[in-house]
């Protein structure tokens, strides 16, 4: 009996326990359902409108900057390098002396072939006076005139053996850094120095092959690349390749672009613009003011009723081409809609608003 009454006591306390917790989560939820009955406050935000502004059309694509002439110099013959005239990083003109080979065996051979020539010279001059006069046979004048003829060639191979001993710069440029040493000896083939012609320069990127039709030669390029931050470089487009890749179903394309100051470097990833030379009206929008979503981006678009109360609507939109901050919207508004530009993540669909700044209105203020 003292059992059952213990149990009987500790039911009680559980069930007041108990009790005690439901009702006070009861009163809270009726608390909750009490404020959630009450208006809420309008969230305040800010607005931007819809607006047409004409915009040339361009197409985005990613290149590499190419020099118009880059090599690396090497040697047709091998030798002993006897003087360096140049210095890592200089600029050349076309026929400087980059360096000279050790020629001392070259140049005997060829005072050893000017002696050649030189006797043969006057074997066939007394056979070609002797002709006229019936001394000497035709054969043998044919002969003296051939042994003539191959003394003077090999004097030209020899010279021509003996100017390979110098290197010079095939092409105006600038040098980069020095590959050999003085007194080393390099084989046939050895790079020297890279050199590049650095003005004007290549830009060469591909477009995909829907594209194509939106470039022609002559249209504007304009590049930016990582190395020189804040600045833009113009060019146009001068080829575009006859042929579209299999594989890619894409096209190259090139643009010439001045490079007087050398700020571009062949090898540099770039960003390019290729721009048409008409312009359209397009219906533009702020980036801020829009939602970018896996699903499809949105804008809330602010509406007004009869009475004044403003609601934000969320409405899809396809967006276009970005220039600037400033991103065309191609379906979705219409000129002179009114959409928040910042914030959105805060809101959602049918909830009041007060606009506590409109964006239109600073920029004409600033302005």
């Amino acid at each position: 009996m003292r059992t059952f009454r213990r149990f009987l006591v500790v039911i009680v306390i559980l069930g007041l326990v108990l009790g005690g917790i439901f009702g006070y989560k009861f009163y809270q939820f009726g608390q909750m359902k009490e404020q959630m009955s009450q208006p809420q406050p309008p969230a305040e935000v800010s607005a931007t409108t819809a607006t047409l502004e004409q915009w040339t059309p361009s197409v985005k694509a990613v290149g590499s900057i190419e020099a118009v002439n880059g090599i690396r110099v090497a040697n047709e013959v091998p030798g002993v390098i006897e003087q360096i005239e140049f210095e890592s990083g200089d600029t050349v003109e076309t026929g400087d002396v980059l360096i000279r080979l050790d020629s001392e065996i070259d140049e005997a051979a060829l005072r050893t072939r000017r002696a050649e020539a030189q006797l043969a010279a006057q074997e066939f001059k007394r056979v070609e006076d002797l002709l006229p006069r019936r001394a000497v046979s035709q054969s043998q004048f044919d002969e003296a005139k051939a042994n003539y003829d191959a003394a003077r060639a090999r004097v030209n191979e020899a010279e021509a053996q003996l100017n390979k001993k110098v290197i010079r710069a095939p092409f105006d440029g600038n040098l980069g850094l020095r590959l050999v040493d003085q007194g080393e000896y390099i084989a046939t083939g050895t790079p020297i120095v890279e050199i590049n012609m650095l003005d004007p320069i290549y830009l060469d990127y591909t477009l995909s092959e829907k594209e194509l039709p939106r470039v022609d030669i002559g249209y504007q390029v304009t590049t930016t690349v990582a190395a020189v931050p804040g600045e833009t470089f113009t060019g146009e487009v001068t080829a575009i390749n006859t042929s579209v890749n299999p594989q890619s179903r894409t096209v190259r394309v090139r643009a010439t672009l001045p490079n007087p100051e050398g700020k571009l470097r062949p090898g540099m990833f770039s960003t390019v613009m290729t721009r048409q030379p008409d312009q359209r009206d397009v219906l533009t929008l702020p980036r801020t003011a829009i939602s970018y979503n896996t699903y499809g981006d949105y804008v809330f678009l602010i509406e007004e009723n009869d009475e004044g109360q403003k609601t934000v609507t969320r409405r899809s939109v396809t967006t276009g081409e970005v220039q600037g901050d400033r991103v065309a919207i191609v379906s979705g508004l219409e000129e002179g809609d009114r959409v928040v530009s910042k914030a959105l993540l805060r809101l959602r669909a049918g909830q009041r608003v007060e606009i506590q700044q409109s964006d239109d209105e600073s920029a004409e203020a600033s302005d």
